[in-house]
C-alpha cells in the first residue's frame, strides 16, 4: 500500500478528532500522575495534541508507520517525540501510564494476542484506551468490496480481504481483557456526519478505507472504480431536508485499567 496521505486524512479533521475526545473524556487519570503517554498510530498529530493538553507534565510520544505523518505531527507539536514504528512489533522501552490508541488498530492483525500484550505493557495502574471504526458493514465499506469484485477491477485489487482486521464483537474484546484489568469499560457509538454531496464521503474514505482499493488500481482503473463507486454512494446515503447527505459511522471504545 502506497504511504498515507496527510492532506486528505486531515480534510475532516475536526469530525475525526472528535471520536479522540470522547476517548479521552473516559480516561479517569490525574494528569499530576500520569509522566508516561504513547499515542499509537498518531498519524498527523490530532490525537497527540489532546494528549499533550490533558496531561502538560507528562512525556508524550507519538508512534507511526507512516513517515509523512509523523512529518505533520513534528510540525503541529515540536514539544512532543514522534517515531516511526510498527503497532504489530512495539513495545515500550519503559511502561507508561498510558497507551492511547486511536482508530489505528482496526489496520493491526492479531487482536486476541496484540490487546492483552498493550494491556501488559503498561504501568502498574495504568489505562489502555482503544478507539476503532467498526464500520465494515457500513454502504460505504460494502460498496468498496462489492466493486472489487467485478470486472474490470477485481484482477488489479486481487484479495481484498486482508486489507482490514475484522473486529470481534465487543463483548469479544471485554472477555479479552477482563481477566487482566481492573476496571474495563467498552461502548459503541455511531456518528451521524453531514455531508455535502457523494463526493465528500467518497474523500472521506480516500483518506482511510478506501485507499487499499484505489492504490492497487492504474490511474485509468481508478477513475472508472472511484467513479461507480461515488454513483453506487449517492443511491445508498439519499438527500435528507437539508440537502446533504447523511453518513453514519459507528465506532467501538475500549478503556481498560490494568490491574
Amino acid at each position: 500500500m502506497l504511504d498515507w496521505n496527510p492532506a486528505l486524512y486531515s480534510r475532516f479533521e475536526d469530525e475525526r478528532t472528535r471520536p479522540a475526545r470522547d476517548l479521552l473524556a473516559r480516561v479517569a487519570m490525574d494528569p499530576a500522575g500520569v509522566a508516561s503517554v504513547v499515542d499509537l498510530g498518531c498519524g498527523p498529530g490530532n490525537s497527540t495534541e489532546l494528549l499533550v493538553e490533558r496531561f502538560p507534565q507528562a512525556f508524550v510520544t507519538g508512534t507511526d508507520n507512516s513517515e509523512p505523518m509523523l512529518v505533520k505531527a513534528r510540525e503541529r507539536l515540536p514539544s512532543a517525540t514522534f517515531l516511526l514504528s510498527d503497532i504489530g512489533s512495539w513495545q515500550p522501552e519503559v511502561p507508561p501510564d498510558l497507551i492511547y490508541a486511536n482508530a489505528s488498530l482496526q489496520w493491526v492483525p492479531g487482536h486476541e494476542t496484540l490487546f492483552p500484550r498493550l494491556l501488559e505493557a503498561l504501568a502498574p495502574g495504568g489505562t489502555l484506551a482503544i478507539q476503532m471504526p467498526d464500520n465494515r458493514d457500513e454502504p460505504t465499506h460494502r460498496l468498496m468490496r462489492e466493486l472489487a469484485a467485478k470486472s474490470p477491477w477485481a484482477k488489479a485489487i486481487g484479495d481484498f480481504s486482508r486489507f482490514r482486521t475484522e473486529l470481534l464483537p465487543l463483548d469479544g474484546y471485554y472477555d479479552l481483557l477482563a481477566p487482566l484489568a481492573a476496571n474495563l469499560d467498552v461502548w459503541r457509538t455511531a456518528y451521524q456526519h453531514p455531508m455535502e454531496s457523494p463526493a465528500a464521503i467518497v474523500d472521506w474514505v480516500r483518506g482511510t478505507g478506501l485507499k487499499p482499493f484505489a492504490d492497487r488500481l492504474s490511474p485509468e482503473l481508478q477513475e472508472s472504480y472511484l467513479a461507480a463507486y461515488e454513483k453506487r454512494i449517492g443511491q445508498a446515503y439519499p438527500e435528507r431536508a437539508d440537502d446533504k447527505r447523511l453518513l453514519a459511522f459507528p465506532r467501538m471504545f475500549i478503556v481498560a485499567r490494568k490491574a
